[in-house]
């Protein structure tokens, strides 16, 4: 879902959270520090593609497309030695017995909103909106927002490596986030925290500081690589 909202919609609802990890699928090594060096490993997403080589610079990262069982079949079709994928797509599909290991938000940042479902409807449009607000769960609301309002502020999309997650804690919004370089050498790192209400601030303020930080030099790149536009 883009972070700028066409005019005249807005988020109706966004449910409570699944898990918002992402997750290694591995049937022979298990996990990622035992794969061999020079390892084979697929995943569609740049953000993943650079905080995993942030940490193994020896693997080989291979672009894999499709459903998440298309993405699966892959490992054995591309003889690839794991795969990358969201563990709330897995777990949803009941194909979360097949995960051999999940990376906390301290071992990879997740992709804004991952594990959330937002429903999209006319902001006009009161009669949906009261009929969407008992599935909203504001805690999930509040943590989206935030880190929708980190990757407006950086122009990012769902395809750029820049990762962050919210959570809450008796109303307080903690905030982490990383901007990376393609080839995972360069990685900045920020956290914030304040009230949950304040989450697109929160969020604005965290995406200044990583770019004056100097996110400003990797996020020029990727405009200039046609990534960000």
């Amino acid at each position: 879902m883009p972070t700028e909202l066409l005019e005249g919609l807005t988020l109706g609802a966004i449910s409570a959270r699944e898990v918002p990890y992402d997750a290694l699928v591995s049937p022979m090594y298990k996990t990622l520090d035992k794969l061999p060096e020079g390892a084979r490993v697929g995943t569609s997403s740049l953000r993943r593609q650079a905080q995993l080589l942030h940490v193994r610079p020896d693997l080989k990262v291979e672009v894999i497309r499709g459903n998440v069982q298309t993405r699966l079949s892959k490992i054995e079709t591309e003889k690839l030695d794991g795969v990358i994928l969201a563990q709330a797509g897995l777990k949803r599909l009941g194909l979360d017995d097949q995960i051999t290991q999940v990376f906390k938000a301290d071992e990879m940042i997740p992709a804004v909103g991952q594990g959330a479902l937002a429903i999209e409807c006319r902001a006009d449009d009161t009669e949906m909106l009261e009929m969407l607000a008992p599935i909203n769960d504001e805690a999930t609301r509040y943590a989206v927002e935030g880190e929708r309002s980190f990757l407006r502020q950086l122009n990012g999309g769902c395809q750029v490596p820049m990762g962050v997650h919210g959570t809450i804690n008796k109303g307080q919004l903690t905030l982490k986030a990383m901007i990376a370089s393609l080839d995972g050498k360069t990685v900045y790192e920020g956290e914030i925290s304040g009230p949950a209400k304040k989450a697109e601030i929160l969020g604005k303020n965290l995406a200044k500081a990583l770019y004056e930080e100097g996110g400003k030099h990797i996020v020029d790149a990727l405009i200039e690589e046609g990534i960000i536009k």
